[in-house]
């Protein structure tokens, strides 16, 4: 049975850059309109301070679960302060009451998207210890205090931004997020839990360093488009409304068993061990030490075409090809595959060649696509971008929050 098709826009078939592509430059994009304000001294955190900068309304709201510094060392600083030298108006809630959704309304309606993140910190590891015990101190927070997150902050924060405006695109990101892109034991609970996209109810995640990503989408957003059009920025993951088992048009799958064969879970090695220790504590001998040539190991890849002529393996282009990950049913449920498609995640995170990844959610009756890899900014724009919270000598960083100790 087909799922009812509601009034919200569905997104259309996910299309993917070359790999060859070259990456856009940071400033090559025209700079937004609002640039003609100038960059605030503080970005603003209520509407007394848009009003003294002479804005009726943000571009972009970023709600933290941090104490806001203006300075590198805090993510939503960093990303704040890039979007304003790209020309966005940029507002910062930080550390709201998520009680209710009248705090997340502090700024108004944003004019294209909410920026979510828990912080520079996982929140649970952020409020509890290795023993499960709450923590009576926040190294973020003015004064130490504890307690002024939630547990899960990025999916809590993200769901009352939904409840404040429900129209408003929320963007997903930070190292909660990025932890979290797939299914993915929960220490806390003990059990496999569903990636933070779908219980969040975001229209993107974005992981990893996603100033490239976060530019790209302000500025396609910013030209009235779509957010469920937005299919092709790397470093991005979402959900894509598909049958059980429908691959991506335009799009070669290949079954995640192809790149890596479940199987038996070898104990770790321990490195005390010589190689012929090692190889005794497994029943086995070293070859080597034995005088025992080791055997020849030819690798060819699964399922592959061999070129008639040549005789060339023909493997389809990286860039259009997708690698099916067990579905979260059975993830949850079996070890073996747990480990698995983790394995595979991270063999696939190589910015120059990394493939997309997908796998299905039954109960939402969808696929969830993880875009390929991010592409990190070089040196010199790395550079430029911390510079973005710098430029004003006479502006005294502890004159937003005070008693945080930076390192």
């Amino acid at each position: 049975m087909r799922p009812v098709t509601t009034a919200t826009p569905t997104r259309p078939e996910a299309a993917k850059p070359t790999a060859a592509a070259a990456a856009r430059s940071l400033t090559a994009y025209r700079p937004y309109w609002a640039k003609r304000f100038g960059p605030a001294p503080f970005l603003p955190m209520s509407r007394a301070e848009m009003d003294a900068l002479g804005w009726d309304s943000c571009d972009v709201i970023i709600v933290s679960g941090d104490a806001y510094v203006d300075h590198p060392s805090f993510g939503m600083a960093v990303i704040g302060r890039t979007l304003e030298a790209q020309g966005f108006r940029v507002g910062i809630i930080a550390q709201p009451d998520w009680q209710s959704a009248e705090p997340f309304k502090a700024l108004g309606k944003p004019n294209l998207f909410f920026g979510v993140t828990a912080g520079n910190m996982d929140s649970m590891i952020n409020r509890y210890t290795a023993d499960r015990k709450i923590r009576s101190d926040d190294a973020y927070t003015p004064g130490d205090i504890g307690g002024k997150r939630p547990d899960r902050a990025c999916l809590v924060y993200a769901q009352r931004c939904k409840e404040a405006f429900n129209e408003v695109p929320i963007v997903i990101g930070g190292i909660e997020a990025s932890l979290r892109r797939i299914a993915h034991y929960d220490y806390w609970q003990d059990k496999v839990r569903r990636s933070i996209l779908v219980d969040s109810k975001a229209d993107l995640l974005l992981y990893g360093n996603a100033e490239r990503a976060i530019i790209e989408i302000a500025h396609r957003l910013a030209k009235r488009e779509p957010v469920a059009h937005i299919t092709d920025v790397r470093g991005t993951a979402f959900m894509v409304r598909t049958a059980p088992g429908q691959s991506p048009q335009g799009f070669f799958e290949i079954d995640s068993t192809d790149v890596d064969l479940p199987g038996r879970i070898d104990d770790h090695i321990n490195p005390y061990l010589t190689t012929a220790e090692a190889a005794a504590s497994q029943g086995q001998v070293c070859a080597k030490e034995e005088g025992t040539p080791a055997p020849t190991v030819i690798a060819m890849p699964l399922n592959s075409k061999v070129g008639r002529k040549t005789g060339a393996v023909q493997m389809p282009a990286r860039d259009r090809t997708v690698i099916r990950l067990p579905a979260y049913e059975q993830v949850k449920s079996d070890k073996l595959l747990y480990a698995h498609a983790n394995r595979v995640l991270h063999l696939e995170t190589n910015p120059g060649n990394a493939r997309a990844l997908v796998y299905f959610h039954m109960n939402f009756i969808r696929d969830k696509l993880l875009g390929i890899s991010y592409r990190q900014a070089i040196t010199r724009k790395r550079d430029a971008i911390f510079s973005f919270n710098s430029r004003n000598p006479d502006v005294d960083i502890t004159q937003r929050v005070v008693h945080i100790d930076l390192f």
